[in-house]
């Protein structure tokens, strides 16, 4: 491993293999915390690249505990994080729209780690636990075709990994690798990442993973999601091809806004933000989720275009279908909560 370490800290990319072998060492429960933190923050320094996002992807994910679900056609559609823009949960709130509209959801997420408030953070405070048995996720996808896979509860060997990342508080390559490791199996995804040098660069990595149809987008101004301040840059992953192209709010009929109108808060203020847009309170905050949900839809295949795909947003929105997906999952957990504690 320190030959592996050495070319890092040199600016030497690795291969594949050696990649592979560099995340079991990372895994092992007696690597040093220290050696993990200067491997990771000496990868970020030199700019991490396909190969080594999707050497440590795999490895991750054969580490994660088995999700038995009986049907595929599942979505995830979780964003990397990291791009300390501190705007509310987008991906979270887009994930309730699209199930709405009858997408399947399978959406991975953690706590906040370098941003205000991560997905797990804000469905806490909407009343969704997070730490729900795999049996029990299972049965919420089978149910009502949306549920939430915290990080931790799936991949066991995450807890020293997160100790570090905490350390650290900036993003690692792991803010790359953790949409990739949803240990349920996805026929399509949408994700985001805050680095549009490396869009085309992740969606190989999603290829390499075996995705048939997959969209990665960087918002603009970095924003790890579609946003309405600018031009957002895309690729398009189908069937083999990666096709690049750009697109604004204006080019779906949404107003251009500000990255300013969307900022979060903690996650009692986040899901207060997304109580009030799911039940169609007018706002840049819904606009930014029509947006997202949009290109979500165009991904999933359900909408012929991403405008097309705002239009079956804004139904998923104002017929309450998204907000009942909503009150469904938090039905649904807090039933089980009331079943464990008893009488």
């Amino acid at each position: 491993m320190k030959h592996y370490q050495q070319k890092v800290l040199q600016g030497e990319h690795l291969m594949y293999e050696e990649m592979l072998e560099a995340a079991q060492w990372i895994f092992q429960d007696d690597t040093p915390k220290d050696e993990i933190a200067s491997f990771l923050t000496a990868l970020s320094s030199k700019g991490e690249t396909a190969h080594e996002v999707a050497a440590l992807a795999t490895t991750m994910r054969s580490f994660a505990r088995k999700v038995p679900v009986q049907e595929n056609g599942y979505m995830d559609n979780c964003g990397t994080g990291g791009d300390g823009l501190h705007t509310f949960n987008i991906s979270t709130a887009s994930a309730f729209v699209l199930a709405g509209a009858g997408v399947k959801i399978a959406k991975h997420g953690n706590r906040k780690i370098s941003s205000s408030s991560g997905s797990s953070d804000v469905l806490e405070a909407l009343g969704i636990h997070t730490d729900i048995t795999i049996t029990q996720t299972v049965e919420l996808l089978e149910k009502e075709g949306i549920a939430f896979l915290y990080a931790p509860n799936v991949h066991p060997k995450l807890k020293r990994i997160g100790e570090v990342r905490r350390a650290l508080g900036k993003p690692t390559i792991f803010n790359l690798v953790g949409p990739l490791t949803n240990p349920v199996p996805l026929s399509t995804q949408f994700t985001g990442i805050n680095r549009p040098n490396f869009v085309m660069e992740y969606a190989s990595v999603l290829q390499m993973l075996g995705r048939e149809r997959a969209i990665v987008v960087s918002g603009a101004q970095g924003l790890d999601e579609a946003s309405l301040a600018g031009q957002n840059t895309f690729v398009l992953v189908d069937k083999g091809d990666l096709i690049p192209f750009s697109l604004t709010a204006e080019d779906v009929g949404l107003p251009v806004t500000p990255l300013e109108a969307i900022r979060g808060g903690n996650a009692e203020e986040n899901a207060v933000i997304m109580k009030k847009l799911l039940a169609g309170e007018q706002s840049p905050y819904l606009d930014t989720v029509l947006l997202n949900a949009g290109i979500g839809l165009f991904g999933y295949g359900q909408a012929e275009t991403v405008k097309e795909g705002v239009e079956m947003a804004k139904d998923s929105i104002f017929s309450g279908r998204a907000l009942q997906k909503l009150e469904a999952v938090v039905t649904y957990s807090q039933q089980i909560k009331e079943v464990e504690v008893g009488p």
